[in-house]
């Protein structure tokens, strides 16, 4: 028996014999990742025809390494229910695609199935989540683990093998358009979240690639792909903290980012890629490239063969849908690179190949069992989304609504009724009734109370209509008590021109105000929306404003115009259920914000961790803004008392938690630091440990934060990690409230 087919022995050595039988041209197919899956098949009822350019792909490289997307279904990808992978076809179809792959390859090796999953698996009957903003809203990884393994668990009984999974991403800038995909503005808290994401799917047995690495949310003018325009120290505190803690927790890949940090293209830098990532971090899986992201690298290079060379060589293992990993074959036989170089890069994918048991097991079951990952049977997502929402304002104790006394409800806006509005970028189609708007939820709700529940929409989202909009003021006036459901949308379901990546052309955007390469000048409400909250407000009558959205909107006219307002970042296709829970005090809001939330757009960056060297946002005519990050209000009040001051040598703050009101609620209790003595400036705030609790009322509960030796390391002027003696300050909070603080010294 050859020693790669003995299961007895290691994935490394089983990788190690199988490359020493490859040829050159056998080893660059293992690296390239050129086809677009979707594209690979023809559906005909309930048969699938495999393309000409697939069979050519595999028939040059003799097998093929890895395949993106065969189930993604999309406007880019023209995948539907009619032309798509939907029931027993799905796997059947997969299942085709192995066998294809193995009969025309000369040593029999399986091909890797590749496919995205920002929040949940973008196919059809995809288990699907919040978006990760929403996730991050939620400071709970251990519910975030939760979700993402029961989409894990789908993945794996549809045989993909490697998750594409935003993880990475630091939300700097609202402006940017994938702002969606980050889970926060802080590093800890999205740190420990993108741990819980690897955590949830790799549980599975499915590999999850962690993108973007890394500093994509930087930006420069929150433009998608734009320039990071920062430094180590700046890297190493805010960026690369996620990056580490999915190594620590083992993630199998890492997807290169778009953009370039100081000069240097993410993937074409050495340092970033093969010194920090592997050396430094000991990370010892595969990198991938992001799509055509290896040929953009010629406006460096000027030449697509030293562009593969240049992504190779920096740390890139595998391409996608490149065509400078293509020339790599050429590049070797010119003595351009190493055929060494390539070997590395192959036997990382060769050991995932073998990790992931697809020698012994290339095939997956072909039976219906993938699409039993429904809402109904994992309510993980319906938990996120109840966790996610944000209370930023109740005047007067307006909410919660009560539904046992009379009340005439009026509900309007453009995202009261639209699905899709709920639910973020990178989703694929979704049958109807499997989504829940807040029109469809307080209906289904209110029947048979004392609520009389009137709608009309208002306005569209992004246009004008004058007979709508006066319609749904003049039967404001009514009512009781007016909900106005607003935002915006990242659905490509309007339509819009779309680039080789799958990102929209900018200038193209049909009826989208966030999403890939969906970035704004401005962060207000589109169309006719902050008009007509201001005439909603007009009436006299309590306004309250449901804010579902992609990103921070500006927030000072909302503010103005609403006696209660709810933030909410797309919470899923339970979304609307989870509101209509909130409004008549079911739940109590649980989400604190992941991200600050600007009056103005010219207020930023309003980030609240900025440095203590300046005065941030000291304009002359705006203040700071009302909401930062991990503020959130809910149905009762915290009070806090000091157990336990953080010392030297007890590194610690432990206190108690009372639920002073009248309804179980969560406490999100967040412990901050600020090193007022150092070798370079500190950061005002850094959020340093959190934890989440349930409190019934009356409940007292003791909590423990820890102060770890990462929160008190500061990067000095050689960019050496040291920990000096000195003053620290300490502030611990919830709902944007400090109830407790003091200081002590290293």
């Amino acid at each position: 028996m050859e020693k790669y087919l003995d299961k007895t022995c290691s994935p490394r050595e089983r990788a190690e014999d199988l490359l020493s039988k490859m040829t050159l041209r056998e080893k660059v197919g293992q690296l390239t990742q050129r086809l677009y899956g979707f594209h690979i098949y023809e559906r005909r009822g309930n048969e699938i025809v495999l393309s000409q350019e697939f069979q050519q792909e595999v028939q040059r490289y003799s097998g093929l390494g890895t395949l993106y997307g065969l189930y993604r279904a999309d406007p880019w990808s023209g995948r539907d229910f009619e032309t798509g992978l939907d029931g027993v076809l799905s796997v059947k179809a997969r299942n085709q695609v192995q066998a294809y792959v193995l009969e025309h390859s000369r040593l029999g090796i399986p091909v890797l199935m590749s496919t995205e999953c920002p929040h949940g698996h973008q196919a059809l009957d995809g288990y699907l989540l919040p978006v990760n903003l929403a996730a991050g809203a939620t400071f709970d990884p251990e519910l975030l683990c939760n979700a993402t393994a029961v989409a894990g668990a789908q993945l794996k009984d549809m045989g993909v093998d490697l998750a594409l999974v935003s993880a990475l991403d630091i939300l700097r800038d609202p402006r940017w358009g994938r702002s969606e995909e980050c889970y926060s503005e802080d590093p800890l808290l999205s740190s420990r979240m993108a741990q819980a994401a690897v955590a949830g799917i790799q549980s599975q047995g499915v590999f999850m690639v962690a993108k973007h690495m890394c500093a994509q949310g930087e930006t420069t003018g929150g433009i998608n792909a734009s320039g990071a325009r920062i430094g180590p120290r700046e890297l190493r505190e805010i960026h690369l903290p996620p990056v580490k803690a999915c190594v620590e927790a083992g993630v199998g890949g890492f997807m290169a980012a778009y953009n370039e940090i100081d000069g240097v293209y993410c993937h074409g830098n050495h340092w970033l890629l093969t010194e920090l990532l592997r050396e430094e971090y000991g990370f010892e899986g595969f990198v991938m490239s992001d799509g055509v992201a290896i040929d953009q690298l010629d406006a460096v290079t000027g030449d697509r063969m030293q562009s593969g060379i240049l992504a190779l060589e920096s740390g890139v293992d595998m391409g996608l849908w490149d065509t400078g990993f293509a020339k790599l074959e050429q590049a070797v036989k010119l003595g351009l690179v190493s055929e060494k170089t390539i070997d590395r890069a192959v036997l990382r994918i060769l050991e995932i190949k073998f990790r992931r048991g697809l020698f012994e097991e290339p095939f997956v079951p072909e039976n219906n069992h993938w699409q039993s990952y429904t809402l109904g049977n994992y309510p993980q997502a319906e938990k996120l989304a109840d966790e996610s929402v944000v209370l930023l304002k109740n005047n007067g104790n307006l909410l919660p609504l009560a539904e046992d006394q009379p009340l005439r409800l009026f509900l309007t806006g453009p995202n009261a009724d639209e699905l899709y509005s709920q639910l973020g970028d990178y989703t694929p189609p979704v049958r109807p009734e499997t989504g829940i708007t807040v029109k469809k939820a307080l209906e289904t709700r209110l029947g048979g109370t004392k609520v009389a529940l009137t709608y009309a929409p208002g306005c569209p989202g992004f246009a004008k209509d004058e007979e709508m909009f006066t319609g749904a003021v003049e039967k404001s006036r009514d009512c009781d008590v007016i909900v106005a459901v607003l935002g915006g949308t990242s659905s490509r379901f309007a339509g819009g021109e779309f680039l080789d990546n799958g990102a929209l052309k900018a200038q193209n955007v049909a009826a989208m105000d966030c999403g890939e390469n969906v970035d704004a000048m401005t962060l207000e409400l589109p169309g006719q929306q902050l008009e007509l909250l201001r005439q909603l407000h007009a009436t006299g009558k309590p306004v309250i404003a449901v804010i579902i959205g992609g990103r921070p909107y500006a927030m000072e006219q909302i503010e103005a115009n609403a006696d209660a307002i709810f933030y909410s970042f797309y919470p899923g296709l339970t979304g609307g259920k989870t509101i209509a829970k909130l409004l008549f005090g079911d739940i109590a809001p649980a989400g604190r914000l992941p991200a600050s939330l600007p009056d103005h757009v010219g207020q930023l960056p309003v980030y609240y961790n900025h440095k203590d060297s300046y005065h941030p946002m000291a304009y002359y005519d705006a203040g700071r803004p009302r909401y930062c990050f991990g503020a959130g209000l809910t149905y009762t009040d915290f009070s806090f008392r000091l157990k336990g001051a953080p010392r030297a040598d007890r590194r610690e703050v432990r206190f108690t938690v009372t639920n002073r009101g009248t309804q179980k609620a969560k406490t999100v209790p967040q412990l901050y630091l600020h090193r007022t003595q150092g070798v370079v400036t500190s950061r005002i705030r850094s959020l340093c440990d959190f934890t989440k609790a349930e409190l019934a009322p009356g409940e007292t509960r003791e909590f423990c934060l820890k102060i770890s030796q990462e929160a008190l390391t500061q990067w000095d002027g050689a960019m050496k990690p040291v920990v000096l003696p000195g003053r620290i300050q300490w502030f611990l909070g919830d709902c944007g409230t400090e109830f407790l603080e003091g200081e002590f010294s290293l």
